[in-house]
């Protein structure tokens, strides 16, 4: 069911606006200009990152109007000058927007998105492009992490008590795209199609006179096939009362705390002992893909992940940056130390050598291909996202979790390591 949402012209810092002002007084607002969007750098220890939000960012373009309530909070807090309200109120985004289909992996200094207007109508875009896509590629370049980690097995998502009540949704969103399998959230369900799973916690335990008659009424409601939590107390205890209750056709018990491995193999073997063969083991308690690595030989069904997930699991952004690289058709490029900036459009593709994806290469000035297109040994990876301000299509999110499993299924095999290393693919500048 589609969410109606208010202006997101708002969403941006004071300075874009100010810009916008003082450009259109020198005639700079006109200029025709391209605005990029890369990182200079991985995080620490990551080989890829996974590109998520643009769906969302491409809704929220849409939505960049200046309404009444806006123009009159801007005229109270004497943000801009009267003939920039009214350049605004008539503002609506025309350029055009190229860039990776959601889910494609990227890699440093490789453009995820290309902008293209007039300075005045791409830059006051900055922060809003910014905002989407470092939180929501830093979440999902973590959850790709942990979906390798945890191989066949499915994960769950369930860190919306962690970060901000919106951003719970995004990041719900996002790591349903990098391939987890659900999620606790159920806005995101209703919002995205995210399927959505959870039970009970320790408070419903608690708040009965004893661990069994808890156990009674969950199966009574939800049914043998329910995950009961079974470390409140005493594990060994939990799963037995677990199993007299539901029977040996209970669907999972769920252990969040202590040794999660050795837990594991305890429980397995007292499933086992008592005929709940194809009772299933949950495990959470402050996952990440590293725990998770280490968890790969426990006897373990399926994991959720809450804290390191959307917080990006020690990388809270993509790092990301928004930069202007031509203005009416002639590059321009920052020289700052530290923070250069090559001029000019660029064209990113990839290069592969017998299926198995070697480098990305950027050219200067050359076209954008179709979805998909290829050249030679070589795809390309910007697609046409919108057109004179319209969108060009409208990708699901099932189709960018596709995207990302196979742009992921490319890379060569060293880049699924957690340890600290190279960026997976090079990024080579030619011509």
């Amino acid at each position: 069911m589609p969410i109606e949402l208010p202006s997101t012209a708002l969403l941006t810092d004071h300075y874009e606006l100010t810009m916008v002002a003082a450009a259109l007084r020198s005639g700079a607002a006109g200029a025709r200009c391209v605005f990029e969007v890369f990182t200079r750098h991985l995080p620490i220890r990551r080989r890829y990152g996974v590109v998520a939000g643009t769906g969302r960012l491409l809704d929220a373009i849409e939505r960049f109007r200046f309404g009444p309530d806006e123009l009159d909070d801007l005229q109270a807090h004497r943000v801009i000058d009267p003939g920039t309200v009214e350049w605004l109120a008539g503002y609506r985004f025309a350029g055009d927007v190229d860039g990776h289909a959601e889910g494609e992996v990227f890699f440093p200094d490789t453009p995820v998105l290309t902008v293209t207007g007039t300075f005045a109508e791409c830059v006051l875009l900055e922060t809003l492009v910014l905002s989407v896509l470092n939180h929501d590629s830093a979440v999902a370049s973590a959850a790709a992490r942990m979906v390798g980690a945890a191989g066949a097995r499915p994960v769950i998502e369930m860190g919306s008590r962690r970060t901000h009540e919106l951003a719970a949704v995004a990041a719900a969103r996002a790591a349903h795209l990098a391939g987890f399998a659900s999620t606790s959230n159920l806005e995101a369900g209703r919002r995205y199609g995210v399927p959505t799973a959870g039970t009970a916690a320790h408070a419903f335990v608690l708040a009965h006179p004893s661990e069994r008659e808890a156990f009674e009424a969950q199966v009574a409601c939800l049914g043998a096939g329910t995950t009961l939590l079974v470390d409140t107390f005493d594990v060994a205890a939990g799963v037995r009362t677990a199993v007299s209750v539901a029977g040996s056709g209970l669907g999972a018990v769920r252990i969040d705390s202590g040794d999660l491995a050795a837990l594991a193999f305890e429980v397995r073997a007292e499933l086992d002992a008592l005929g709940a063969f194809l009772t299933r083991i949950v495990v959470t308690g402050d996952l990440d893909e590293y725990a998770i690595a280490t968890l790969s030989g426990a006897p373990v069904d399926s994991y959720g992940v809450g804290t390191s997930l959307v917080t990006g699991s020690g990388a809270p952004t993509a790092g990301f940056i928004y930069k202007i690289v031509e203005r009416d058709g002639v590059p321009v490029e920052k020289t700052s130390v530290g923070k250069e900036t090559r001029g000019g459009r660029k064209s990113p593709a990839r290069r592969y050598e017998g299926g198995t994806a070697t480098a990305d290469v950027i050219r200067v000035g050359s076209g954008i291909a179709d979805r998909g297109g290829r050249a030679g040994n070589e795809r390309m990876l910007h697609v046409p996202l919108m057109r004179a301000g319209e969108r060009t299509g409208d990708w699901s999110l099932a189709e960018a979790r596709e995207h990302c499993r196979a742009s992921l299924a490319e890379l060569p095999r060293e880049a699924m390591k957690l340890s600290a290393g190279a960026p997976a693919l090079p990024t080579l500048f030619e011509g």
